[in-house]
């Protein structure tokens, strides 16, 4: 007794399947039969009113989830629109997926564009919003910006030239990537025989800028395809938590239901003594957004880490412009010695550890040869998988379209290194050197000593004191001068013979 065929099937099989039937049985029948892969429906054509045949195909994507991929043709008109819908439930979190597109091998990537995903191309400041669901790649991508945008060009060069210029730029980019089909030297009109399809950009010898195709799906129902494993350097996959706003695009949340409460504000009249109050007390102070000059607020929060101190959370949201920062200060007294953190990272367990990073503080993996200098990506407060996370984002983003980008192997080489200790594939040593001791990271085996971590306390050098600022502050007896300061970094001796002052002149004779 022959087994049921499972709902969903690999998209493998599926095609396997279809190139095995007869070739009668592949043209189109009107039937629903749950022993076909492909479920074929009669339906009305929007053009022409006239019937038409939708084709469904339930299958599986490798690494990702079930969907339903729809295809409807009329054949009185010569009407047709391919559609991709998920099977599956709304993911508890939305996903951003990259991928750099730095070889021409890199256009034949599968992209699953659900209806609700936002894909754009920063290297050309090009946004698509949401729309009908595409089970594509990314030259079938680019070859959709051409065809939308290129319709209306010629009634936008006559009613607004500034967008004709604006746009033109984006399909010049466009046309560089994939073949024109007007241009395809097979095709000739005036030869009998069927027509030749044009040739692939993948395929083609002409040199292509690279660029960046970012999918950002609050429903996490996309995909962008990964080559090998998801330690592939040019593609990256990022969660977040939607907010209250998409929660409602996407249905889940009534837009009458009332939000949850705010945490309490406390505006900066209302502080007096400064920073003193309790730790759930949040306080807003006014300034201006150094993007767009408009008004706005920034939040800031005192939290205390146990085993360490005092920090200030600050984030400032700019409602205009849409500008966002999240930045983390100490809340103490400056350090008399600077820190140095060693950790040995063995498994991904060590990747949960909570860990602050001053603006002050540097980071350094030496299996990888990587160093971020003082104030690179500013104060963070996070895990350890999330701080990597961003500096692989801050690298892939912009180094791309700086020296490496004609220097494809070693950048591709260095990012895979950095992926792999992303996910902690292999043991690796993060170092944090803070001259303010500011920085932080968590003793998961707190109060007693961590085995696979060490901290050292270092006095700072007159350079590092130099470059703080340390060396002419004083916080006490403002009036006086400031005590002279060494070149080792210690303060001249207090008994010291006072520098010579000079004599009042004498009062000349009469």
């Amino acid at each position: 007794m022959s087994s049921k065929p499972e709902l969903f099937p690999a998209i493998g099989s599926v095609v396997e399947q279809t190139q095995k039937l007869p070739v009668e049985q592949q043209t189109v029948e009107v039937t629903l039969d749950e022993d076909r892969p492909v479920q074929e429906i009669e339906s009305l054509c929007m053009r022409c009113e006239q019937q038409g045949v939708t084709r469904l195909l339930l299958t599986t994507i490798p690494y990702f989830r079930e969907v339903i991929v729809m295809s409807f043709r009329c054949e009185h008109c010569g009407f047709s629109n391919n559609e991709v819908q998920s099977a599956g439930t709304i993911r508890p979190e939305g996903a951003v997926y990259t991928v750099h597109v730095l070889t021409r091998d890199d256009l034949d990537r599968q992209i699953v564009k659900s209806n609700t995903c936002t894909v754009s191309i920063p290297d050309i400041e090009l946004t698509i919003p949401p729309g009908r669901g595409q089970l594509t790649t990314i030259e079938g991508l680019i070859r959709d910006i051409i065809t939308d945008l290129g319709a209306d060009q010629p009634l936008r060069r006559v009613q607004n030239p500034a967008a004709y210029e604006k746009i033109e730029g984006i399909l010049k980019f466009c046309r560089e990537i994939v073949p024109d089909d007007d241009e395809n030297e097979d095709a000739d009109e005036n030869t009998p025989g069927p027509v030749k399809t044009p040739k692939k950009a993948s395929e083609l010898d002409h040199p292509m800028k690279p660029f960046t195709v970012r999918l950002d799906d609050p429903a996490g129902n996309s995909f962008a395809e990964f080559v090998g494993s998801m330690a592939d350097p040019k593609w990256n996959m990022r969660t977040y938590h939607r907010t209250r706003e998409q929660n409602i695009e996407l249905g889940l949340v009534a837009p009458d239901e009332p939000a949850p409460e705010p945490p309490k504000v406390i505006e900066e009249e209302q502080i007096g003594g400064g920073l003193e109050g309790e730790n759930e007390e949040i306080f807003t102070f006014p300034g201006t957004c150094s993007s767009c000059g408009h008004p706005c607020n920034t939040l800031i929060k005192k939290v205390n880490i146990p085993y360490f101190k005092d920090i200030l959370i600050m984030s400032t949201n700019c409602e205009h412009c849409g500008y966002r920062d999240n930045e983390v200060k100490s809340g103490s007294a400056i350090s008399p010695q600077g820190k140095r953190i060693t950790l040995k990272v063995e498994d991904r367990e060590d990747l949960s550890r909570d860990i602050l990073k001053s603006e002050s503080c540097g980071l350094s993996i030496p299996e990888i040869e990587l160093v971020l200098q003082a104030g690179t990506l500013g104060g963070r407060f996070t895990t350890l998988e999330g701080i990597l996370e961003q500096v692989y984002e801050e690298l892939s983003e912009k180094v791309i379209a700086g020296d490496s980008a004609g220097n494809n192997d070693a950048f591709e080489k260095f990012l895979k290194k950095l992926k792999a200790v992303k996910n902690a594939e292999h043991p690796f040593t993060l170092i944090l050197d803070d001259p303010l001791a500011n920085s932080y990271l968590q003793n998961l085996y707190a109060p007693d000593p961590d085995p696979n971590m060490t901290i050292e306390m270092y006095d700072r050098t007159w350079e590092q004191n130099e470059e703080l600022g340390l060396n002419d502050m004083k916080v006490e007896n403002y009036g006086e001068d400031a005590q002279p300061v060494a070149k080792d970094g210690g303060a001249a001796s207090k008994d010291a013979a006072p520098s010579p002052t000079k004599e009042p002149a004498p009062a000349p004779s009469s």
